[in-house]
């Protein structure tokens, strides 16, 4: 594709007023190889495995980002899921792995390491067992490491036991973690359908149908997208609004293509999705919440958010796929409340609710995504807001995910503060009639009849 210079002038003021980032570059490593009966092997094998391969992902990307100018606000690595390579060792505690992991992390100065990690949509083996029960311990002794946990999916239903059990590991991990504000939790997301392919964080996995080394790249742009349709003539009917964020999603898109490209020749890695998720960040003017309230929302959450985060996630789909030789991930408009300005202020101005989250979920590509929670929550009210979010994903045949925050020793209206990216979070109200029967029934929540589609 010919690039004119009017492009180059656009994608430029793009970058310079408007945040328009290239969130993530993240490879994706096979871990296969590294299986060992011994521990301290395999840590070994684990850490060598991942700085060899990724030893040139920070230099390459800086060295792209001086070319093109357009910054890269991450470099990240995802790997085998853990408890695939730990099945081969009897050890009952698998946080020397996280530790490896976090030290390969280090060595090569990347901001984030995804893959501690397990799927037990249709049951729990014993090393799924054993590294979901190490998640809190991992979590909270490392820095860059990040865990997520398959638990339901659309041909398997959901497994409830795994649900329940994750609710409590996510109240572990924020314990353990109360004196940087329960940040621990922050690194753990529970899915229904995970894809293989996200370079999206904490999700982030390299599945087992990808090739040894993969270079997945996250778009953002929701500044980009607003300005745009700022511009846009106050009578613009949704019919021209929509047409604005196909052609805005194209821009972004674009860009994002090229310097995938030459991120894995340069690498010598298999070049592969281009994610076309809208992903916030906590700065003024990059907020998917204010491109809702431009497209008329009078406050994100409030009646017609729905409706209108379906146009906007439906519209960059369709104008990002045209962009780029292989669209993966989850592709669609992140709702995280922490890390976006404007859903900070629709919740504490008692706009927004879980509920309306849980809502907008339907519509969008991710799910309950960085929800500080008050610490008292019962688990068994963190069982049920997962299980609901995961049966949206299993009947709706699509990814949903939950990351919740307990607050420990903080209560509604109070404030997480995590900085940098995660930004910050206000502690919402939860509906605590949950009850205590649902959420210790366990067994599987059975597949819905369209899982027999072949």
């Amino acid at each position: 594709m010919a690039i004119t210079p009017e492009e180059v002038a656009e994608t430029l003021n793009m970058v310079s007023q408007q945040n328009l980032d290239l969130r993530t570059i993240t490879m994706g490593i096979s871990l296969y190889g590294c299986a060992d009966e011994d521990m301290d092997r395999m840590c070994t094998k684990v850490y060598d495995r991942i700085t060899k391969t990724a030893e040139n992902l920070v230099p390459v990307a800086t060295q792209l980002e001086r070319e093109y100018g357009i910054p890269i606000a991450n470099k990240r690595v995802s790997v085998t899921p853990i408890a695939q390579i730990a099945a081969a060792c009897p050890d009952k505690d698998l946080t020397p792995i996280a530790h490896a992991m976090d030290r390969a992390a280090e060595s090569l100065g990347i901001d984030f390491m995804g893959g501690f990690s397990a799927l037990v949509q249709k049951g729990m083996g014993d090393a799924d067992r054993r590294l979901i029960d190490s998640i809190p311990q991992a979590l909270a002794s490392t820095t860059r490491v990040c865990s997520s946990v398959n638990v339901a999916s659309l041909r398997a239903g959901i497994n409830m036991d795994a649900v329940l059990l994750l609710a409590q590991k996510m109240i572990d991990c924020a314990r353990l973690t109360t004196d940087i504000d329960c940040y621990g939790a922050a690194k753990l997301v529970v899915f229904s359908n995970m894809v293989e392919d996200s370079p999206f964080m904490a999700g982030a996995i390299h599945g087992s149908g990808e090739a040894d080394a993969v270079i997945n790249v996250g778009v953002s742009g929701p500044g980009v997208m607003a300005a745009a349709l700022r511009d846009l003539p106050e009578g613009a009917d949704l019919m021209e609004v929509a047409e604005r964020i196909k052609q805005t999603a194209f821009k972004i898109t674009r860009a994002g293509e090229l310097m995938s490209r030459e991120a894995a020749r340069r690498l010598g890695a298999e070049k592969g999705i281009v994610d076309l998720s809208l992903a916030p960040t906590p700065a003024a003017g990059d907020s998917v919440a204010e491109i809702l309230e431009i497209i008329g929302v009078g406050e994100c959450g409030g009646p017609g958010t729905t409706c209108a985060l379906a146009l906007l996630n439906d519209c960059v789909k369709k104008g990002g796929v045209m962009a780029s030789s292989s669209v993966g991930g989850l592709s669609g408009a992140f709702i995280p409340v922490s890390e976006d300005a404007g859903m900070i202020r629709a919740a504490e101005d008692g706009a927004l609710s879980i509920e309306k989250l849980e809502a907008m979920t339907c519509v969008c590509s991710v799910g309950l995504d960085m929800i500080a929670i008050p610490g008292d929550t019962p688990v068994e009210a963190i069982a049920g807001i997962i299980a609901d979010e995961m049966a949206i994903g299993v009947i709706n045949a699509k990814t949903t995910a939950v990351r919740l925050i307990p607050a420990i020793g903080k209560s509604e209206g109070d404030m997480l503060e995590f900085g940098g990216l995660f930004g910050s979070a206000p502690v919402m109200p939860v509906n605590r009639h949950a009850g205590s029967v649902f959420a210790h029934r366990g067994g599987r929540f059975p597949a819905p009849l369209n899982s027999l589609k072949n």
